[in-house]
């Protein structure tokens, strides 16, 4: 079968998936476009997971190791279309970078990831290569999970196509959405001495907050956690009622030792035991859930924490990638962190998975309405991804995964 893998193809792909929306749960017109490109390039296996997750595999020679290329199908809403300088869903080329939502968050590394594993199913590598997208990684990474849960395919290493603009990226910090709850009393607002105003106990909590983020931990890759109020809503919301809930909304990024529980009993201990709640108040601290539902049909509410991790420098697969992308791109790749989360968190920190990421695109056009993606460095990725990918295979089979090594 003659394919033809040109740039120019590849760069039409992504221009595709570019004029298909995809919000969180809404992937599933551009899954199945997606599901037809890798049917076309001949895959040697093509399918979806119950939650909405597409798959193809490139069936290896021996026992050699499974390396996995995965980004997501969900892109994040676009805001008013009117301000953006190109429209979002036209997927234009102009002035040298390819335009719009997804572009380089992330269609673009997407359609470069798929291209370069098909080029393997003339060279059949020694161990399987398997593109997988994944569904609500912008939500919490509902996909990633259950990818790794379910156990239908079980890599030995995952490339990431989440912007590093060349880098090789190892890591990052994680993501808690925290609820503190204050209930009252709600009543008129002209007779507050009936009611029990749940708004007082606010101006205690927030010198707390401050206190909690000035004494969070750091680590030498990924730098300091950092925890920051970022909305205040009150229930009823009528403006001359007394309401009976305050509800503030923090955003914790953790570092990957700060598990899910003890982030939730550090907020707790300090809030419970310092705060001054009025008589008559009651206060509960939660992570925010959401009520999720995939484009398949399948529901559930989910916890919005998504954990962080850290690969270690030295790991076997960051040299080989890193002397890779130097060799191709005639420069010395950093290796460093993401600022955001990605769901890499579910596949290292969670399931021990070594995990790298390496595409193009500047982290600063991500959620923008100036999201772009630079021709020519989509280009240098995409005559590199193909040899990134066999060297994090080779590196997994010359060394034992130990967790030692992860």
């Amino acid at each position: 079968m003659k394919r033809d893998l040109s740039f120019e193809r590849m760069i039409a792909f992504a221009q595709d998936l570019i004029r298909i929306p995809s919000p969180p749960g809404g992937e599933g017109e551009v899954a199945a476009r997606v599901l037809k490109e890798m049917r076309s390039l001949g895959f040697d296996d093509v399918w979806s997971d119950g939650v909405g997750n597409v798959f193809g595999r490139v069936r290896g020679r021996g026992a050699g190791p499974t390396v996995m290329v995965n980004s997501h199908l969900d892109a994040v809403d676009v805001g008013d279309p009117g301000s953006w300088e190109v429209p979002p869903f036209e997927g234009a080329i102009r002035d040298g970078f390819l335009h719009g939502r997804g572009a380089m968050d992330i269609k673009g590394p997407l359609a470069i990831q798929t291209y370069a594993a098909a080029h393997f199913l003339e060279s059949r590598p020694e161990g399987d290569v398997i593109v997988g997208h994944t569904v609500l990684e912008e939500r919490g990474g509902w996909g990633m999970a259950h990818l790794l849960e379910a156990g239908e395919v079980r890599p030995d290493g995952i490339i990431l196509g989440e912007a590093t603009g060349g880098d090789i990226c190892i890591g990052h910090r994680g993501r808690a959405e925290v609820v503190i709850e204050v209930q009252g009393v709600a009543g008129h607002a002209s007779a507050p001495e009936r009611a029990r105003n749940p708004l007082d106990a606010l101006e205690s909590i927030f010198p707390l907050l401050r206190e909690l983020a000035g004494a969070q931990p750091s680590d030498p890759v990924l730098g300091r956690a950092s925890l920051a109020p970022t909305a205040v809503e009150t229930l009823p919301r009528s403006k001359n009622v007394i309401p009976d809930r305050a509800r503030i909304t923090v955003d914790w990024r953790v570092l990957p030792d700060q598990g899910a529980e003890a982030v939730l009993r550090e907020i707790s201990a300090i809030i419970h035991s310092r705060a001054r709640i009025p008589e008559g108040c009651g206060i509960d601290i939660r992570f925010a859930v959401e009520h999720q539902c995939t484009y398949t049909g399948m529901e559930a509410d989910r916890r919005l924490f998504t954990p962080g991790f850290l690969l270690r420098p030295d790991h076997p697969i960051v040299g080989a990638a890193a002397a890779v992308v130097r060799e191709s791109l005639g420069r010395a790749p950093a290796i460093r962190p993401w600022t955001f989360a990605t769901d890499g968190g579910h596949a290292c920190g969670v399931h021990g998975i070594p995990t790298i990421g390496f595409a193009p695109g500047e982290e600063r056009f991500a959620h923008t309405n100036r999201e772009r993606l630079s021709i020519d460095e989509a280009r240098a990725a995409y005559a590199t991804y193909p040899r990134l990918i066999a060297a994090v295979q080779q590196a997994l089979r010359e060394v034992p995964e130990t967790a030692e090594n992860r």
